[in-house]
């Protein structure tokens, strides 16, 4: 299962989402990789981009609490101040990955910046 976990600026379009998936999966080296799922803070809920890129998708978009994205931000590989300020975490992209994909979940993307969106991609490690 594949997460990519999705940080933007306030506006952000579909079209800018679906870039940074689609970079975040070439940089990865899975370009034909199928997402599973979409993840990102419970505060972007109203992030209409966000949503049309997930239901373009066909992917079940899931809302991550401020608690969740804060313990599972411990496994995340990046830090910015200024989202750390702004979002209470590191980075939303990485918190949001690893949070949806459930406490084994590894990142396999740090996230990229690609315009006004962030991007991280998290899989569950197998046992």
């Amino acid at each position: 299962m594949i997460v990519a976990g999705i940080g933007c600026s306030k506006g952000a379009s579909a079209a800018d989402i679906e870039a940074a998936i689609e970079m975040a999966l070439e940089r990865a080296g899975r370009p034909l990789a199928r997402i599973d799922l979409m993840a990102t803070a419970a505060r972007k809920r109203d992030e209409e981009g966000i949503a049309a890129a997930a239901a373009a998708r066909g992917l079940r978009l899931i809302f991550v609490e401020q608690a969740d994205l804060e313990i599972a931000s411990a496994r995340g590989a990046t830090w910015s101040r200024r989202v750390l300020a702004l979002a209470g975490v590191p980075s939303v992209a990485e918190a949001a990955a690893l949070a949806a994909g459930g406490p084994r979940a590894r990142l396999i993307l740090p996230r990229i910046v690609v315009g006004k969106v962030t991007c991280a991609l998290a899989a569950e490690e197998t046992p």
